[in-house]
């Protein structure tokens, strides 16, 4: 997967944001990533497909449970829910960690896509990034068209 961090702000050229910025920044780029990749993913679902997705999001335990029952009923023995629930932090209760297993599982079985989705997309917010970097750290730049 990615990091959204320093070393993601100087591969966009915006290592020299204040340091106020670069959180807020990268806040809001993962508001934007988050906003694409969900309208992508959207795409082609039928709408009782994005209210079960959206039960996993809101963490509906019941739903969330009665998903799971059906679709994955030896959850403790995935090595995607092990290393899940290994790395969240003590804090973090059981039901969002089993909210956002089966928001993966349900994404890998109904959008088999969704990480070329998501590295594609992210991608692309990189992109338009670098092309406005200038603008973003408040610079001018210097492709001014010269006047004939």
């Amino acid at each position: 997967m990615f990091q959204l961090d320093d070393k993601f702000l100087q591969d966009v050229g915006l290592g020299a944001l204040p340091a106020d910025q670069k959180q807020m920044f990268l806040d809001h780029f993962r508001e934007q990533l988050e906003l694409r990749v969900g309208t992508r993913l959207s795409e082609g679902l039928s709408d009782a497909q994005l209210e079960e997705f959206e039960s996993f999001i809101d963490r509906k335990d019941d739903r969330v449970n009665s998903w799971l029952a059906a679709n994955v009923p030896q959850l403790e023995e995935d090595p995607i829910y092990q290393q899940l629930k290994a790395g969240a932090p003590a804090e973090i209760p059981q039901n969002v960690v089993l909210a956002e297993y089966a928001s993966l599982k349900w994404l890998g079985l109904n959008r088999p896509d969704y990480r070329q989705v998501v590295a594609q997309t992210m991608e692309e917010l990189k992109a338009e990034i670098i092309a406005n970097r200038d603008a973003i750290l408040g610079g001018v730049s210097g492709d001014q068209p010269q006047a004939a």
